[in-house]
């Protein structure tokens, strides 16, 4: 399945988890009902898989943990909280990179509406039109 295709089944299951549950749940209870909802869909689902961080030749295993992996291919970081800092996309992309993934989706089930709450954010891919953070690689501007 191509990444497009699992953003859209993500995103089509969060935007129900957010009508049917309504917003400012515990990010862990939006997080089990998602990834279940998703794994339904027949996709493969990791909740708060370990990723650890690589560091100047040095291998850090407490690094953080995904909170849900989709197909090893899209990453999902769970928000509930009324509005999103502009940290919450800088520590998405971070994690991208430390991912090695192309696309993270930050679900914020706190926000009013699932439409207010949803952003993609992209690392080194400029195939996706509609993403709006980008990593640039080195050498392109």
């Amino acid at each position: 399945m191509e990444i497009e295709d699992i953003a859209r089944e993500a995103v089509d299951c969060g935007y129900k988890v957010h009508t049917g549950l309504g917003p400012g749940l515990l990010e862990s209870v939006h997080e089990v009902v998602l990834a279940k909802t998703i794994a339904d869909r027949g996709l493969f689902v990791e909740r708060q898989k370990p990723i650890p961080i690589v560091f100047d030749a040095l291998q850090f295993d407490e690094g953080f943990r995904a909170d849900v992996l989709v197909e090893r291919k899209l990453s999902i970081d769970l928000k509930s909280v009324e509005n999103m800092a502009p940290l919450h996309s800088k520590q998405v992309l971070t994690y991208l990179r430390l991912l090695c993934l192309r696309l993270r989706l930050l679900m914020n089930f706190g926000a009013a509406t699932f439409k207010d709450g949803i952003k993609r954010i992209v690392n080194n891919h400029f195939d996706f039109a509609s993403s709006r953070l980008r990593m640039h690689q080195k050498g392109r501007s």
